[in-house]
């Protein structure tokens, strides 16, 4: 007998699931809320054991936007799109082409109703692609006057929260000197890691990918074995990689004081913050922490002030990481309880009904 696949509650509008026509890949859009406005989020090019499995993490993924969306203060829903390869899939380029032609058709099926742009495993160059059959799509490319690659903005956002959390355990936010441990060095986290490394953090470091450790070596970082990261000693651990890494066996052994960083979806199970919170560590919620790119994506897309006033915007996480933990502080609450209640407060507020509503 075939195990039912471990899948979150449905709670969302619509879902698309489509075979590419072109490329013979599963992929799927998830529009999880338009109450606040056509829905944006990412496309996410992974492997997958099985097709379940990037169901589960689209369903995932787009809830998480709804929240960090809403907590972000802007007028977008939240939704996210999933392209699927099983494992030891070679994609060469006229099959990737084929495969984000195939989501630009699934996007456009939705009516504007979702917006999507370039995430893990896709480029701003693949989003200019999807643009040839839909116009739902922000983050093109600089070259066309598009918004260009959104890992910079989410960087900055981390490293405001990551501030905020070290002001909140430590008694002071500077960087110089503090022990921090990052958990994948992708676009963000590189980013991240460099700056930290100008500022004088002690850097330990990892990735699946061992090219990676020529940026620890650059950087003067310890490399971790991938998998022992949390081990290490640390004043902030930054998880920067693939959600789920923060499992109950890790949460246990985890030797840092707080957690800050851009993953989605880090916490293996959402009740990793309350046995965060019973170890004593501080744990600033990922959909706060990482919503620098898709402010960025949304308010240039929409022409909402200068890009410079934008990235104070961005810039401006850190006070609302400030905010949340005051918040969870006086409420006897975990910071990710208190994160979403702001943005259930906001979604209540949200002024119009669900798009897709009956």
């Amino acid at each position: 007998m075939i195990p039912s696949p471990s899948l979150p509650d449905f709670t969302h509008e619509r879902v698309e699931v489509i075979t590419g026509r072109r490329s013979g890949l599963f992929i799927a859009v998830a529009l999880h809320s338009s109450v606040l406005g056509s829905a944006l989020g990412g496309a996410r090019l992974w492997n997958y054991p099985h097709w379940n499995d990037a169901l589960a993490d689209v369903l995932r993924l787009s809830a998480a936007m709804t929240l960090k969306n809403a907590a972000a203060g802007l007028d977008a829903g939240g939704g996210k799109a999933v392209i699927a390869l099983t494992p030891g899939t070679d994609l060469d380029a006229e099959r990737r082409r084929a495969a984000f032609l195939d989501l630009g058709d699934a996007v456009e099926s939705l009516h504007g109703l979702y917006r999507t742009a370039e995430d893990v495993g896709s480029t701003t160059e693949d989003m200019l692609v999807v643009s040839e059959r839909t116009e739902h799509v922000v983050g093109l490319p600089d070259s066309v006057g598009g918004s260009g690659e959104p890992a910079g903005p989410t960087s900055l956002g981390v490293y405001e929260s990551l501030r905020a959390t070290l002001e909140r355990v430590t008694g002071s936010s500077e960087v110089a000197g503090r022990r921090i441990t990052i958990s994948g060095l992708g676009q963000v986290g590189s980013r991240l890691a460099v700056r930290l490394a100008a500022e004088g953090a002690t850097l330990a470091v990892t990735d699946v990918n061992p090219v990676k450790r020529d940026l620890a070596v650059e950087l003067g970082a310890s490399w971790c074995p991938p998998g022992e990261e949390h081990l290490v000693p640390a004043d902030v651990f930054v998880p920067a990689g693939i959600g789920g890494l923060l499992t109950d066996d890790v949460i246990d052994s985890l030797d840092a004081r707080a957690v800050c960083g851009p993953a989605n979806n880090p916490l293996a199970h959402r009740s990793g913050a309350e046995r965060l919170a019973a170890r004593g560590i501080l744990y600033a919620p990922d959909f706060v922490v990482n919503a620098g790119g898709v402010i960025y994506l949304d308010l240039v897309a929409k022409e909402q002030g200068t890009r410079a006033q934008v990235m104070e915007r961005v810039a401006g996480i850190g006070a609302t990481v400030r905010r949340i933990f005051d918040d969870a502080d006086a409420r006897g609450v975990t910071p990710l309880a208190a994160a979403e209640g702001i943005a259930a407060e906001r979604l209540e507020a949200g002024g119009r009904q669900p798009a897709l509503a009956g």
